[in-house]
């Protein structure tokens, strides 16, 4: 069958997160650059649309194509990690350290190509800064001052509403990971990502590797957003967040409830006496046949 049950989907899961436990840290660097970037790609392509003033949900329809493309490829995106390498922990498969390891380094590379990416996209829509860059390069801006500034201006509040769209945020693309395994054709796997993510990016919530690219790369186009207020009202909330609702929202509440039931039944030591009893009735029932 093409669809794969829940109890034999979180056994691919786990299986997925000792495998991504294990991996080199060059092939951990080198799969999270290619995710980080392609993520970001999918994330242009959004604001390109958007800037043709199509209505949002165009946006939300068009953006798990980047995830689509990395999680098919194999590729490391620490978001999705998030709630497969708890999980691995959970089933005994992936020690902490193990966990800490990947985590790390595929963050890491994220951000590295979330960077690289941006930095092409800002030279391609500038003409290598000799022009402005357009209604394109206006939406980027204006979307990282909201994601940053925006949060500022509320104080604490606007700190715990970029981590609680973390939270949000993550539920979903931590889905869209796990579903990825639920089919064994590719269409039933594309099908089975793409719900999840839309619905997160429909909903405006916070993703910290997409705003890796999104708010520096409106640094480079003018937003007057400094690498402070970057990381504090939003980088890292959004990430503690993400963080959060994967690790405990998908990973270990999934493994939880699939995870292998010991029997119920009860074994009952006899001791002499009752032995003796059981053997005299087995006795007696055999004379009697």
């Amino acid at each position: 069958m093409d669809y794969v049950q829940p109890t034999e989907l979180i056994k691919d899961a786990i299986q997925a997160a000792a495998k991504k436990a294990a991996l080199p840290v060059g092939d951990l660097l080198l799969r999270s650059f290619l995710a980080g970037g392609l993520l970001a790609y999918a994330t242009s392509l959004v604001f390109t649309v958007l800037a043709q003033n199509v209505a949002p949900i165009v946006g939300a329809l068009l953006f798990p194509v980047g995830f689509v493309i990395l999680v098919l490829l194999g590729l490391e995106l620490a978001t999705g990690n998030f709630a497969l390498l708890p999980m691995g922990w959970a089933a005994g498969k992936v020690s902490p350290s193990e966990m800490i390891r990947n985590l790390g380094w595929v963050y890491l590379g994220n951000l590295a190509g979330s960077l690289f990416y941006g930095l092409l996209f800002y030279l391609v829509v500038t003409n290598c800064g000799a022009s402005g860059s357009g209604a394109v390069g206006e939406l980027v801006k204006a979307a990282a001052q909201k994601k940053t500034l925006g949060y500022m201006a509320l104080g604490l509040r606007g700190w715990e509403t970029a981590f609680l769209k973390g939270v949000l945020c993550n539920w979903m693309v931590t889905l869209g990971a796990v579903l990825a395994m639920a089919s064994r054709s590719t269409i039933g796997k594309v099908i089975a990502m793409w719900l999840p993510i839309m619905t997160f990016f429909a909903h405006g919530y916070e993703h910290s590797i997409v705003n890796m690219f999104l708010i520096p790369t409106g640094m480079l186009l003018g937003a007057p957003v400094s690498l402070g207020q970057w990381w504090i009202w939003n980088q890292i909330p959004v990430t503690l967040g993400n963080f959060v609702s994967g690790a405990l929202l998908t990973g270990l509440l999934l493994y939880v409830t699939n995870m292998p039931r010991k029997s119920a039944t009860m074994e009952i030591p006899l001791g002499g006496e009752e032995i003796a009893q059981v053997r005299s009735v087995a006795g007696q029932a055999a004379e009697a046949d």
